[in-house]
């Protein structure tokens, strides 16, 4: 039976607590690319005490929104397209967060699974109650066995990962009196021309934007067939062991693998292996790499605008499935290790206005690191999280943190119906 979610109070927007600069600012080229033009939205799920006041919890995360706001004004503004169409900017007008409070009938045990469906957690972030969506949007939901989801909703256009992570950490800190907007730091930092195009004309190759030859009606798989929602565990010692098999596979490993980089492979080769694509289909894993460390002068403490490229591991279905998972760790490692400054740059123009360059669908997986970004430390008085994840599963790829196991991970991916219990075989059997 599905379990229902229900508003309890009237959707409100939620203004900064302080007055603010009323301006327009401008978003980056990478902040404006199209690829990027969706909403991140994370599920937090704690198992509050079930003494907790329920109406004293919601006033002061309330609060707590509207105080975090000052520093991150621009989240109370709103994203708008510029009219000669080059890019996308932010009306800062103190126009205010969506808040909302809602009861379900869900219980902290019923998020120890995958979904059910692709949409299954939908209603724990109800977006559509507002005519126009505020970049910021978080719902409060007091389950039916005391404990307390909240949902949270940022547009991608204005934030990324490690951004959205240090916002909400501030913002659970205010909720509990841990902070002072005074003292806390990093301190916000807008400066998003440092990520705009300077003109350029001499590029050189990116893949990532390449088109390939749909060989096995791949997008036609993905867009009929319905999608299933897995979640699996891997434990250190199961890194470890795909750590060991990626060394005695590989052509090229000098040094030990990391986490990620083995993770990814047997993954992406899971993936590749279950969809029993043809054998020349040419397949792509993107994943997403920190930047700001990798520019030349590095990005300032606080930056909080997209400060990420997508890495490309890129071979064919044959090579994939029969190299075996040391290649396609080194594919990954070769990934990473492109990424400099001068890729970075390219990068840049490359999704700029006239080119606007943006990802394929055809072949591709792509995974996204939640893992590493501090979720799991989000608290607002009611505990660390005992769930992180995402609203909803989808064919995107999520390294999710495990509570209380920093050397664990968890993976969460929706694939077709029809090859599920194939690929969660072949995830367990490694050396199949």
């Amino acid at each position: 039976m599905a379990s229902f979610v229900r508003l309890v109070k009237k959707p409100v927007l939620v203004a900064p607590s302080d007055p603010t600069p009323s301006t327009v600012l401008s978003l980056s080229s990478l902040d404006s690319q199209l690829f990027l033009r969706f909403p991140i939205e994370y599920l937090l799920v704690y198992a509050s005490p079930h003494d907790v006041d329920r109406v004293v919890t919601a006033a002061r995360v309330k609060a707590a929104l509207a105080r975090s706001l000052v520093p991150y004004y621009p989240l109370a503004g709103r994203v708008r397209a510029r009219s000669d169409g080059t890019g996308l900017d932010m009306l800062c007008r103190a126009q205010g967060a969506g808040f909302l409070e809602a009861v379900s009938d869900y219980t902290a045990s019923n998020f120890q699974r995958a979904p059910r469906s692709v949409t299954e957690w939908r209603k724990l972030l109800l977006v559509e109650v507002f005519k126009v969506v505020p970049p910021l949007v978080v719902q409060l939901t007091w389950l039916s066995d005391g404990c307390v989801a909240l949902g949270i909703g940022l547009s991608h256009c204005a934030i990324d990962g490690i951004g959205s992570s240090e916002f909400l950490n501030l913002f659970a800190e205010l909720a509990t009196g841990r902070a002072d907007l005074r003292d806390f730091k990093p301190k916000p930092v807008w400066d998003r021309h440092l990520l705009d195009s300077a003109g350029r004309t001499n590029l050189g190759t990116h893949p990532e934007f390449s088109r390939v030859p749909d060989l096995s009606r791949f997008v036609t798989l993905f867009a009929q067939e319905r999608l299933s929602p897995t979640s699996i565990t891997f434990d250190k010692t199961w890194l470890k062991e795909l750590k060991n098999l990626a060394m005695s596979t590989s052509q090229q490993g000098e040094f030990p693998y990391t986490s990620f980089e083995v993770l990814s492979g047997h993954i992406w080769r899971s993936w590749a292996r279950s969809l029993n694509l043809p054998a020349k289909q040419i397949l792509k894993l993107l994943f997403s790499i920190n930047i700001r460390n990798r520019v030349q002068p590095s990005l300032p403490a606080g930056y909080y605008g997209n400060a990420f490229v997508l890495g490309i591991a890129k071979t064919s279905v044959k090579d994939l499935t029969e190299k075996g998972l040391g290649y396609c760790a080194d594919l990954v490692r070769r990934a990473k290790e492109r990424v400099g400054d001068e890729y970075v740059r390219e990068v840049v123009e490359s999704v700029s206005w006239p080119r606007r360059a943006s990802p394929d669908s055809v072949g591709v997986l792509i995974i996204s690191q939640w893992s590493r970004l501090g979720l799991d430390r989000v608290d607002f008085g009611l505990g660390r999280p005992a769930h992180v994840g995402p609203i909803c599963c989808d064919r995107y790829c999520l390294f999710l943190p495990v509570r209380d196991r920093t050397d664990a991970v968890k993976v969460m991916v929706a694939v077709p119906t029809c090859v599920v219990d194939r690929y969660e075989h072949l995830i367990r059997s490694p050396y199949s």
